[in-house]
């Protein structure tokens, strides 16, 4: 273990990797000296590595003397080398590092020379500015490092530089040496992290104190810079910023926003300042296609800048590809390489690279031009233009110069007060930026969802494609074919939550909720009809295909609400205002001073500031202020690590369980618990929650990676299928997902044949499918036509021109209704709503002496039966009514749109089984899919009556899923507008857990998906209650508490105090809150909800602990054996008990209510088909039993104003349903029986006391919704 601890203590994303000193070799300034005692210029100088500065900074001497958690600390950290100084001077380094100098990865100090010294190396006859400028390194990995680079000129004395640190050697600055001759040397940082401006700033004041020492001090100074900096821990990801007082200037680093984005330490808008936005585009799409990009520049500094503020435009999507924005003349062949770069040259070299090498996009920043090498045209397809035409409205109203923002304010007098005005501004700015390139992003690739298949990571690149505008098409061709998007498409099928998923949830329209319930296929509805046809953009999208150069003479046509093609992102028109981005709050917590000389004791005094500022920090803290205890918790735990306090960091690192768990630092934590020593180690498990923290990380193995994470993309296939993987193949093509449906079409596919299922009949039926669906995508009604419908209908089915007795024309088929398109002058004549059909015949109808096919319908209320001459099209069409008008009646009956939504699915599958068989048989083997049709003709009773009146709504969480999950918990919580809240997030919601830690969360006004699922760990839910009305605490199997904030619907924290399945939680109201938890190990913890301490806490013997209420100071608690009444000290006040009430049979107590009123304790028991009612005032006495009629379980149980609603398992017409007993809580008889499920009620929830909700188990899935008389 001794031998695995350096690598485990390793504190990770330190600041500095490495600190260089570079510059000419004494040897090669003899020829500089002497031509310049003569008065000529010399040649050129080699640059090499003078110095290297590696943490740690504490010598083994130091660390020895020093205390014992310290020594152990430095067994474990990366020994530390520089350039050694007594090498005689005849044996310069040569640009190879010592043997003894350990160089972090990626770092090539071969190279580095030429990086630090890009134009070369020249002795000046004048001192020249110093400048600065930066380079992105990357190793054989892909891994980047980043370096800033500070270039300063010195007096080249008589007798030599500052080589061996002999003070004999030196004169003292600046006296001068050899008349006008000044050499430079540079200062390199490389860091973990692109801190360009952050490092920029340290190193202009590293340059100032350089500027005043002697030459033998340099190194020195220039160490103690560096062990600065190696001490300064790197930010967690969030709000918190570092503050480090560099003097004279204060450094901020700053964070990234969350663990998913970048860090942001430069200046956003460069590009904007040095490109047009029409060419800002066209290099998005040269990054986008992935060419072979080099950026030119005669700044060197510019040409990192500049690509990087690209690569932050592209987030999340992320360049794959070798990146090296800065190439020496040295280097310039690095542009004869094949594959996709992005490379930067000085300008001075444009020529040379556009004559070498063929196929290059050559990108001048210095005039903001964009060419191909050999003046050959690279393919370069044209932005989608509704996009394009939006990001360069957007871009031309940011105000990107910081004199206009000033223009009203006083001149500073403060140095570091300017330079935090600045900063504050540009972080506005940045925002901005970043808010319009994902806006860019986001309206370009949002429609890639719609083709995506989660269960078996499949993209139909195909049929994305043809939703696809014609001139957009070789854009999108070209982006679907890179590294960068097939990334993309992993992150969206692994449902990363990152920028884009997240303004994807934030953009979320009605339609979009509502298509997240109704699993039907896609069809344009009535609104999105008449927005295409009557938007001049559309014509404008087909027509004008133009290069970008050119964008700005297109005048954009305003758009309307909707757009057939790319929907708006935002509400404002199309968007010529940027919105009104305000960077989220951001705080600073300030480095203490570091003390010189560097040995262990002033390296401890420093840490142990730091954990004092840190300390006092978070004392001050409001309690709620989790979000930015996290960051100290996570800082304190690094400087514990770094000082060797292995336990105290492991604490720390365990309290981000409960303030921030996406920041929690599973890796580091592993390889410290890794590190322990026995001692350690067996001191760590005697602290409870170090114990389950080692639990977590260590004893239980990790989630293995997917053992396929591949995108693939849909193929047809190509050999015979079986049922399962016909199941698989339709399912990845995106008809349907459903596999009981599969599975009927599976059966009409196969009617009469073996039961398999050749490629070329799938092909068959894919094409009659997908035709199906492009026909429908050209159907254009008339206004006069779509006056008479919803604006949410589609026509799903379109008949032939047929003669009725209403006319000539087509019959069309919507979700809602059947109604004639008549010919000639289009009109409407309306047949019948599905609603309304009585009866649907398929007959014959003689006509000299033919027998024509005809279609009869009757509709209620009406005389006249309607007729159309169907010929070959009748029966196909009588089998589709037939399925839609069951499928309404059905719906009408459990008052559950999705019947509809099923049916609709059904007549479409009929439709291209039979356009793929095109045989006799082919109208039966239709049949097959006619489910909803049979199961009205095999129901011989209708819904009971009482169900029927009591029933107001079906909803299925498992809507676009491949089967039904399981209903395990839900949870109603009524509306709040909160000002961290926007007004649809403060509807009121219903919270449903399903199967493997799933949420599902509904809009309790309008009853859509107000979000899809997201997981809470990964084993069962077992109850969700609400605390403080902006949180909801959800118990699980796995033994955590998961804290879901209902303002972002996000599940950072977790409570790991229970050892055992968490099984019930209860909430109590007042100042503080408190929520009470209880597991099935019989432990009961009370909870502050502010500081998620635990305030008390009492064991149960036996375990078996299921639920607990809270009543008077009691905690009652229902474990299988008895019922308990304690109080919240832990003492027992009273008991009921099983052996003691049911002698002669075996049953256990599964779940109760309390009716205080009453002074009632009512009681499910296993097994038995009755509620027992005890008197609270004496439990000895024998209960009143309420018998539930053909009851065969009681599941769950909740009391609704003066009634106990009972959800369990039941006989109905014979048949095994869920079923609830509504009981009248006076006058203790079933008031109400209803049949609520096919399978078990599951759950029971309030909702305000108006309505019952009620979830199902796996066979249906669904929850119903019951008014509450």
């Amino acid at each position: 273990m001794a031998e695995a601890a350096p690598q485990a203590l390793a504190l990770p994303s330190g600041l500095l990797e490495l600190c260089a000193l570079l510059g000419p070799s004494r040897d090669s300034l003899r020829g500089p000296e002497q031509a310049q005692r003569k008065g000529v210029g010399g040649p050129p100088l080699e640059p090499e590595v003078l110095s290297v500065f590696v943490p740690p900074f504490v010598t083994k001497e130091d660390s020895q003397t020093a205390s014992a958690p310290c020594a152990t600390l430095s067994k474990t950290r990366r020994r530390s080398f520089r350039k050694k100084r007594d090498k005689p001077k005849s044996e310069p380094w040569k640009g190879l590092p010592p043997e003894d100098v350990t160089v972090p990865n990626g770092v090539d100090l071969l190279a580095l020379p030429q990086l630090c010294f890009p134009g070369g190396l020249c002795v000046a006859s004048e001192p020249k500015e110093d400048c600065v400028h930066f380079l992105v390194l990357t190793d054989v990995c892909g891994n980047r490092t980043y370096g800033v680079v500070a270039q300063y000129y010195r007096p080249l004395h008589d007798e030599s530089c500052f080589y061996n640190g002999k003070a004999h050697w030196e004169p003292s600055w600046p006296t001068m040496g050899v008349a006008g001759c000044f050499v430079p040397f540079a200062v390199c940082v490389v860091s973990k992290l692109p801190y360009y401006n952050a490092l920029k700033d340290c190193l202009s004041c590293l340059l100032t104190h350089l500027k005043l020492c002697k030459d033998f001090e340099v190194d020195n100074h220039i160490k103690d810079f560096a062990a600065k900096l190696s001490l300064i821990p790197s930010p967690p990801p969030g709000p918190l910023h570092l503050v480090f007082n560099m003097k004279p200037l204060q450094i901020v680093f700053p964070s990234r926003a969350d663990p998913e984005s970048p860090v942001i330490d430069l200046d956003l808008h460069l590009p904007l300042l040095c490109f047009r936005p029409e060419k800002v585009l066209q290099i998005l799409t040269c990054l986008l296609t992935e060419q072979r990009i080099v950026f030119f520049s005669s700044n060197w500094a510019l040409l990192p800048l500049v690509a990087e503020c690209f690569m932050a435009y592209l987030h999340p999507l992320q360049w794959q590809h070798t990146f090296v924005p800065v190439l020496s003349g040295q280097m310039l062949d690095f542009v004869m390489a094949p594959t996709s770069f992005l490379m930067g040259c000085h300008l001075d070299y444009f020529e040379e690279v556009s004559k070498e090498a063929d196929g290059l996009v050559l990108i001048n920043i210095d005039n903001g031009s964009i060419t191909c090498s050999n003046e050959e045209d690279v393919d370069l397809p044209d932005m989608p233009l509704l996009a394009a035409q939006t990001f360069i409205q957007r871009v031309q109203s940011l105000q990107l110069h910081h004199e206009l923002d000033l223009a009203h304010l006083g001149a500073s007098t403060d140095l570091n007060e300017g330079r935090a005005r600045r900063r504050a501004w540009q972080r506005r700015l940045n925002c901005q930026v970043q808010q319009v390139a994902l806006q860019l992003l986001f309206s370009i690739f949002r429609e890639v969802k719609n083709h995506l298949n989660y269960e078996h990571r499949v993209f139909n690149s195909e049929e994305f494609l043809k939703t696809r505008a014609p001139g957009d098409q070789q854009f999108y061709r070209q982006v679907l074919d890179t590294y960068m998007f097939h990334a993309f498409l992993k992150a969206r099928l692994s449902r990363r939550m990152d920028a884009f998923a997240q303004m994807d949830l934030n953009t979320q329209s009605e339609e979009d909720r509502l298509n997240g319930m109704l699993a039907s296929p896609r069809r344009p509805t009535i609104e999105k009809m008449a927005s295409r046809k009557s938007s001049a953009l559309h014509a404008v999208h087909r027509r004008m295909v133009v290069s970008m150069p050119n964008l700005q003479d297109i005048a954009v046509p305003e758009l309307l609400a909707r757009n057939s093609s790319l929907r708006k992102v935002d509400s404002t028109g199309c968007g010529s205002v940027v919105l009104n981005v305000t960077p989220p709050s951001t705080y600073t917590f300030k480095i203490p001073e570091i003390h010189f000389p560097l040995v262990s004791q002033c390296v401890q005094a420093y840490y142990s500031d730091c954990v004092a500022l840190l300390s006092k920090a978070m004392g001050l803290l409001a309690p709620d202020s989790s979000v930015l205890l996290a960051r100290y918790y996570y800082l304190r735990g690094a400087v514990h690590l770094m000082q060797g306090q292995l336990l105290d960091a492991l604490l720390d690192f365990q309290s981000l369980y409960k303030t921030d768990i996406r920041i929690f630092p599973a890796d580091l934590v592993r390889r410290t618990v890794g590190s322990l020593s026995g001692p350690q180690r067996a001191q760590a498990e005697r602290v409870p929650e170090l114990r389950r923290l080692i639990s977590e990380v260590v004893d239980k193995p990790g989630e293995a990676p997917k053992p396929d994470d591949r995108v693939k993309n849909f193929e047809l296939p190509k050999k015979h299928m079986q049922l399962d993987d016909f199941v698989k193949r339709v399912q990845e093509s995106g008809i349907v997902k459903d596999t009981n449906t599969i599975h009927r079409l599976f059966e009409a596919l196969t009617v009469g044949h073996q039961k398999q299922i050749d490629p070329e009949t799938f092909k068959d039926f894919y094409n009659c499918w997908k035709e199906a669906e492009a026909e429908a995508q050209e159907v254009s009604l008339p206004l006069s036509v779509t006056e008479h419908l919803d604006k949410n209908e589609c026509v799903y089915k379109l008949s032939s021109s047929v003669k009725t007795n209403r006319g000539v024309g087509k019959i069309a088929m919507t979700q809602k209704r059947l109604f004639l398109l008549t010919e000639g002058r289009p009109g409407y004549v309306e047949i019948s709503t599905f609603r309304n059909i009585e009866e649907v015949r398929s007959t014959t109808v003689a006509f000299l002496l033919l027998r024509i096919p005809t279609l009869k319908i009757k509709v209620v209320s009406k005389k006249e039966v309607f007729e159309a001459n169907l010929k070959t099209e009748c029966d196909l069409w009588h089998l589709m009514v037939k399925e839609m008008w069951a499928g309404k009646k059905l719906a009408d009956d459990h008052k559950d749109p999705q019947y509809i939504q099923q049916a609709l699915t059904h007549v479409l599958l009929m439709d291209a089984v039979v356009g793929t068989l095109q045989s006799p048989a082919a109208i039966y083997a239709a049949s097959k899919l006619s489910h909803f049709d049979r199961m009205k003709n095999e129901m011989s009773t209708p819904v009971p009556r009482t169900t029927s009146e009591t029933l107001k709504h079906k909803i299925n969480p498992s809507a676009g899923e491949t089967c039904p999950h399981a209903v395990d918990v839900l949870l109603y919580t009524p509306g709040h507008l909160d000002p961290a809240e926007k007004v649809e997030d403060a509807h009121p919601k219903l919270w449903c857990a399903l199967d493997e830690g799933k949420v599902t969360v509904f809009d309790a006004s309008s009853w859509t998906i107000h979000q899809q699922c997201f997981k809470v760990g990964a084993s069962k839910l077992n109850c969700m209650v609400m605390a403080e009305q902006n949180q909801v605490w959800v118990g699980s199997e796995d033994s955590v508490i998961y804290i879901i904030n209902i303002h972002s619907m996000s599940c950072n924290k977790q409570l790991t105090d229970h050892r055992s399945s968490v099984t019930d939680l209860v909430a109590q109201n007042g100042t503080p809150s408190k929520v009470y938890s209880c597991s099935a190990d019989g432990t009961v913890l009370a909870w502050n909800v502010s500081t998620l301490r635990v305030t008390s806490r009492f064991q149960l013997p036996g375990g078996g602990l299921s639920s607990i209420s809270l009543h008077d100071g009691c905690l009652w608690c229902c474990t299988g054996t008895s019922i308990v009444a304690m109080m919240t000290s832990g003492l027992l006040c009273q008991e009921l008990k099983v052996s003691e009430n049911f002698k002669e049979m075996s049953t256990s107590f599964v779940g109760f209510q309390l009716l205080p009123e009453q002074e009632q304790l009512w009681v499910a028991c296993a097994g038995l088909a009755s509620i027992y009612i005890w008197s609270l005032a004496d439990l000895t006495q024998p209960p009143h039993r309420v018998p539930l009629q053909d009851c065969s379980e009681v599941s769950c149980m909740i009391r609704v104003k003066q009634q106990i609603w009972v959800g369990g398992t039941g006989l109905s017409q014979g048949l095994a349903r869920g079923k609830i007993y509504v009981i009248d809580a006076e006058r203790k008889t079933v008031a109400k029986e209803l049949v609520a499920h096919i399978d078990r009620v599951t759950t029971l929830c309030s909702a305000e006391d108006r309505y019952v909700l009620s979830g199902s188990g796996g066979g249906e899935g669904k929850i119903a919704i019951w008014k509450v008389e």
